[in-house]
């Protein structure tokens, strides 16, 4: 059984979403230690004994900076793929402090945004940056 179905339907943590089930769109992306993963595809046996970040578990009890800069940023239209957009912009954030565009574009590039909100993504995560310094 893949993670993503473990999350949402045994643990009832619904914001990590569902989009096409093939690890191609980034909805679906947790975290797995540090770095971002397709829930969609990995099966959960595989996840063994490391810790798993959902957006929920982002940041305990408060707004993570990098959701604070999505609001900020007024990113969000639909808001279906943000889930795996700021979960994927958390790790990235977390493995480079300062990201350039051509680091964040590198980062987030598998995850799709039908509403095309590309360039306030990318300002959205250099927002963060100003504001974790890399400690996402």
């Amino acid at each position: 059984m893949p993670l993503l179905w473990v999350l949402r339907d045994v643990l009832s943590l619904t914001g990590t979403k569902f989009g096409c089930g093939m690890a191609q769109c980034g909805a679906c992306t947790v975290h797995i230690g540090d770095g971002p993963v397709r829930s969609c595809v990995l099966p959960v046996s595989a996840v063994g004994d490391r810790a798993v970040t959902t957006i929920e578990g982002l940041s305990a009890g408060a707004v993570h900076p990098v959701q604070q800069a999505w609001i900020d940023e007024d990113v969000v239209q639909c808001g279906y793929c943000q889930p795996g957009q700021v979960m994927a912009a958390a790790a990235l954030l977390k493995a480079k402090a300062q990201p350039t565009d051509a680091d964040i574009d590198a980062a987030l590039s598998a995850n799709l945004c039908r509403c095309g909100t590309y360039q306030r993504i990318r300002a959205a995560v250099h927002r963060a940056a100003g504001q974790t310094g890399g400690r996402s």
